[in-house]
């Protein structure tokens, strides 16, 4: 899981400071507030680590098929205004499993421009618990010096030093390091397991299909629209295997806790290869397309948290859409109780007040530690003189009964004083005797 984030002139962010992660943070805040660049910032490391060109320092999307987000050029990244033309993306990490070489570690790396108009790395520091950081320095004439910290001379500087994928040294500068070089391979290759495991859903799924062509195969991601849901569920029914309908079962198990339906069920049309998702609910049995539009938006919510491998990230935005009030409450004891079941983090862009008032009830009745969560409010802020406007980023302060000390005013609105405007304009028009 992710420890931790920060980012320095990305996007709208000038500095947003450590950012602790928990097994199940939200963020919360703002349309354009910036929250989306919180998340992208971890894709765009996905993306680079899966991309074919082991050279690429940046992988900015758009031209491969498992890009996940095409961000532009570099200056559609680097925040406006800012000086420094050069932006940083670091982050803090722990390995689940006994089998891990590297357990926890640390991955900081600032980009610049390169004259062709690329993102190359500036410097990249790569770090293990019980491990020496490794520091890569660009220098001038496309070089890149290695260290090893804190020795104050670098070991080599060399052309042939130029980091791989942003978080891997190539081979010369592995044998370069020696005993070293084998504690920066364990590194970087734990740093890519954790940006690989990595799954993320978008705000924009998919809709059903009456029915679907299986081709019997066992698909891998789900996909950033949810496309590849339907085949998940299907394998899960049909492969033979001692995980036979877990997915299933699951899946309708919390279908009845969201108070959605009874459960689901995958049935062949005739003899043919094809296949329907049935959804049951009060004594009823339809169509995936003929039931409301909000189980097959959550579908792949409900999916993607039981099949993410234990130990990986689950990356969620507004998993509440198309959903009524009290599902979009019991979302938070998805998270909570799927987080502690399987060992796998949750970071949720949310604006459902209904999710964020059942955690703090979660918290209240002591089924989840504060410690085991982590909400933050991201909020516009006004730039300087001549300077454009940026993020900032509170952590709300959250005691065991699951009160927020330090709530940003009407962000959900203001309930409280909506009630007492209802019965002052009730008092005045009972007064001047109207109905």
């Amino acid at each position: 899981m992710f420890t931790s984030l920060r980012l320095q002139r990305f996007k709208a962010w000038a500095d947003t400071g450590v950012v602790d992660l928990a097994p199940v943070t939200l963020l919360l805040g703002t349309n354009s507030s910036g929250k989306s660049s919180l998340i992208q910032s971890l894709l765009l490391l996905k993306q680079t680590v899966q991309s074919a060109d082991r050279t690429i320092h940046l992988n900015l999307g758009g031209h491969e098929r498992g890009d996940v987000f095409h961000f532009g050029d570099f200056g559609s990244i680097l925040k406006q205004g800012a000086e420094e033309r050069q932006f940083g993306i670091a982050f803090g990490f722990r390995r689940h499993g006994a089998q891990e070489r590297v357990r926890q570690g640390r991955f900081e790396a600032t980009y610049g421009q390169s004259a062709s108009g690329t993102a190359v790395v500036q410097q990249l520091r790569l770090g293990g618990e019980g491990n020496p950081t490794l520091r890569v320095q660009r220098r001038s004439r496309g070089a890149f010096s290695i260290s090893v910290e804190p020795e104050a001379r670098p070991r080599g500087r060399s052309a042939a030093y130029a980091p791989e994928r942003s978080i891997a040294l190539p081979s010369k500068a592995i044998a370069l390091l020696g005993e070293e070089g084998a504690v920066a391979q364990d590194i970087s290759l734990a740093i890519r397991r954790e940006l690989e495991e990595l799954v993320y859903l978008g705000p924009l799924r998919r809709k059903p299909a009456r029915d679907y062509v299986w081709n019997k195969a066992r698909p891998g991601e789900i996909g950033s629209d949810g496309h590849r849901v339907i085949d998940v569920l299907l394998a899960s029914a049909l492969l033979p295997g001692p995980d036979r309908h877990q997915l299933i079962d699951s899946v309708s198990h919390w279908l009845r806790r969201l108070e959605l339906a009874d459960g689901l069920q995958v049935r062949q049309i005739g003899r043919s290869t094809h296949y329907e998702v049935v959804i049951a609910a009060h004594g009823v049995v339809a169509n995936l397309l003929d039931v409301g539009v909000g189980i097959s938006q959550v579908l792949p919510v409900l999916t993607v948290a039981h099949v993410a491998p234990p130990g990986s990230t689950v990356i969620l935005e507004e998993p509440e859409i198309h959903l009524h009030p009290l599902a979009q409450s019991v979302l938070a004891e998805l998270f909570v109780e799927v987080s502690r079941e399987r060992q796998v983090q949750f970071i949720v862009e949310t604006h459902s007040e209904h999710l964020f008032r059942r955690m703090q009830t979660l918290i209240a009745r002591d089924h989840l530690a504060p410690s085991d969560c982590a909400l933050y409010f991201v909020e516009r802020q006004p730039g300087g003189e001549g300077q454009p406007s940026g993020s900032g980023l509170r952590r709300l302060e959250v005691d065991a009964y699951g009160r927020v000390a330090n709530w940003p005013e009407r962000f959900f609105g203001d309930a409280l004083s909506e009630t007492e405007e209802q019965a002052r304009l009730l008092f005045q028009r009972s007064m001047a005797g109207r109905p």
